[in-house]
């Protein structure tokens, strides 16, 4: 029973893609009566047409119907906001003079010694 709903699944996904074999085959088998009865060059049997102006017109109507649904199922398609940027917005005022204070810098000169250079050493070789 898996199996059938599996292979039932994979052929539902698959039918889009193989439309346009659907429609060679058709083609195929109906050469005959699509030369005579549906081909736009019937008339002029010296182009020796047989039906395919009819098969690419089809296929190319298929193909442009597959792009308008891919098209609307694009733009219909709702979009998930996953991350959420807080922009912080600037105010320049113009109004208010800035006030630069001297720099001061203190460098401690003398050799830094660690509060923990008792505790921790190296052990000693013996």
């Amino acid at each position: 029973m898996r199996s059938f709903i599996a292979y039932l699944l994979l052929f539902a996904v698959m039918l889009p893609t193989l439309s346009p074999w659907g429609t060679i085959a058709y083609f195929n088998v109906n050469r005959a009566y699509i030369a005579k009865t549906l081909c736009e060059n019937r008339s002029r049997p010296e182009l020796k047409c047989n039906g395919k102006c009819y098969l690419a017109k089809i296929l190319k109507k298929q193909e442009a119907k597959k792009d308008k649904e891919t098209t609307q199922r694009v733009e219909n398609m709702p979009v998930a906001q996953l991350f959420y940027l807080s922009t912080i917005a600037f105010v320049f005022d113009n109004e208010q003079p800035v006030i630069a204070e001297p720099l001061s810098f203190f460098f401690l000169l003398s050799v830094y010694n660690s509060p923990c250079n008792g505790i921790l050493r190296p052990p000693q070789l013996v």
